[in-house]
This record gives C-alpha cells, structure tokens and sequence, in this order.
C-alpha cells in the first residue's frame, strides 16, 4: 500500500487539506484548520500546494498535476469531462450526461460530483444545475459561488443570479 502524505493550504475560502501518495493527488477537501503540521512532504504535494496557491493568487488557470482520485469506472468517467470545462465557465450535470451518452445519467452525474474527492482541481464547482441555478457544493454554495466569482466575476448579474 502506498503511504499518503499530507499538506495544507490557507486560502481565500478556508483551509484546504492535499492528500496525496508517489502516484498522484489523491485528495483536496475543506476543513476548518489544520489538526497537526505534516512531516516530509513529498515534491508532488509542495507542487499542489504551489499550484493551488497560484490558483487563489489569480495567476493560473489549468493545473499540472497527476491526479490519483479513487472511485468507480463511472465517477472517473465524469470526472475525466469535468477536467475538459474550461476555467471561467459552466456547464451542467445533463450536459455531462449526454457527453457520456444518456441524458437519463444526470442525477448519478450529480452524484458523482457529489463525490468529487480533489475539490477545485477536479472542478466540480463549475458544474450547475440545467437551469442554471448553482446546487450543491461539499465546501457550500456559497463557496461554489466564490470560485465561480474568483475564475469569472462577469457570471453573476447585477442580482447575484448565475447568467
């Protein structure tokens, strides 16, 4: 079994915890702080930390990072066309689900979404409902509202709704 390694990152919206083996970033989730100082951080999670924090520091729009998420043949099918939504833009759970081949998929996209284990990176956050309307979240709608302001601050309208 390959040993994990841990790293954290203060951002804008909270702490994020980087989790991560030799094979690839395993983990980005939200947590209230840190519970303890990690210990030999391996390269490919300095470089995590690195990217994520330019990232938050506006300064980059794709990540370069092996990614080792673990989960179905289905959930890493989804994920794979979240990666291919470009920075700055939306799309939704059906549209996904047609990408995949079946419209009737929509809701087990959502659930796979939902599952998402390497927040941000995977990016989750830019996939809303068909309406338009933002759903859930595993950092909260708020925080899925803050992503999508920081990646594309033109996407809300004057009444905070999603064009």
């Amino acid at each position: 079994m390959d040993k994990v390694y841990t790293a954290f990152l203060n951002t804008k919206i909270g702490w994020l915890e980087i989790e991560g083996n030799e094979k690839g970033l395993n983990k980005v989730s939200f947590i209230d702080k840190p519970l303890m100082l990690p210990e030999n951080v391996p390269e490919l999670l300095q470089e995590g930390v690195r990217q994520l924090a330019e990232y938050f520091e506006g300064k980059r729009k794709i990540f370069d990072l092996p990614l080792a998420p673990k989960g179905t043949d289905f959930q890493q099918q989804v994920w794979k066309e979240m990666l291919a939504v470009p920075f700055g833009q939306t799309t939704t759970y059906l549209a996904i689900a047609l990408k995949i081949g079946d419209r009737k998929l929509s809701r087990a996209v959502g659930a796979a979404s939902g599952s998402n284990p390497i927040a941000i990176i995977i990016p989750c956050h830019r996939v809303i409902g068909t309406s338009g309307s933002l759903t859930g979240y595993a950092g909260g709608l708020e925080t899925k509202r803050d992503l999508l302001m920081h990646e594309n601050p033109m996407v809300f309208g004057k009444q905070g709704e999603l064009f």
